[in-house]
């Protein structure tokens, strides 16, 4: 076993028994790690706020060799998840960032380019602001760190350039946009606006800062969550849990 020492975010919690648990972190150094917190329930555990869904804390832990659980020894609270107001769109997109980092990362796979978009995303959602288009940006950027962002500028099938004019097919099976000439006889393909592919190219490059000033009206706002919605649940082969609420994302 080996002490390992690394920065958190807290995506999951499974009781294990009546005075531990079972968290699920995103770390910064390490990826996604699975740990026993013994004592984690008890009233005045060892580890007060820290383990609370979606926090950001330092933890130290002993990494197992074996298939055994790494065993969390302490975790100290960096920032609590609190989206401001009464406003639930916030809290659903922060849950659904915490679906997308545990159903679509890999244990011990680190990153920490997508670590530090994780954070500022929950950051950035606390405050209510531009929820729709936060959570579309960390979509993007995590689908483009792990390397499944979708083609937006050449046909994915011939790879021809497309460009993004008019309506514009996109095929979720293809893996993005496609041209007239590889149209013919593709299912699941979705005519969506020019808009809403120039949104996603500059949404998808995480370190611009100008994101907060691009502009999104709800037409294209709506077509840019049903693709994203159903590309991701294509991957997933499944439709993720908080698809249901997003839709309190549109704007």
């Amino acid at each position: 076993m080996s002490t390992e020492k690394a920065a958190a975010i807290v995506l999951r919690t499974i009781d294990f028994s009546e005075t531990s648990l079972v968290v699920t972190f995103f770390t910064r150094e390490f990826g996604k790690v699975g740990a026993l917190a013994k004592g984690a329930r008890r009233i005045k555990g060892p580890f007060e706020s820290a383990l609370d869904l979606l926090a950001l804390c330092r933890i130290v832990f002993l990494r197992k060799s074996s298939e055994s659980l790494d065993l969390v020894t302490e975790a100290k609270l960096v920032r609590r998840f609190r989206p401001a107001g009464k406003d639930l769109a916030g809290l659903y997109g922060g849950y659904y960032v915490a679906e997308l980092l545990d159903t679509l990362t890999h244990d011990y796979a680190a990153s920490p380019e997508l670590f530090d978009l994780a954070d500022q995303t929950l950051a950035e959602l606390a405050t209510g602001v531009a929820v729709g288009k936060c959570v579309a940006r960390f979509e993007l950027g995590l689908l483009r760190l792990l390397g499944l962002l979708p083609s937006l500028d050449r046909c994915a099938d011939c790879g021809e350039p497309v460009q993004a004019a008019g309506r514009v097919r996109f095929a979720h099976l293809d893996g993005g946009v496609i041209c007239d000439g590889c149209r013919e006889g593709k299912s699941r393909v979705a005519s969506v606006g020019a808009s809403v592919v120039r949104a996603m190219t500059r949404l998808a490059e995480t370190d611009d800062p100008s994101w907060r000033q691009l502009e999104i009206d709800p037409r294209t706002g709506g077509e840019l969550r049903g693709v994203l919605s159903h590309y991701v649940a294509h991957l997933l082969g499944r439709k993720p849990r908080m698809h249901a609420y997003l839709k309190w994302t549109t704007t």
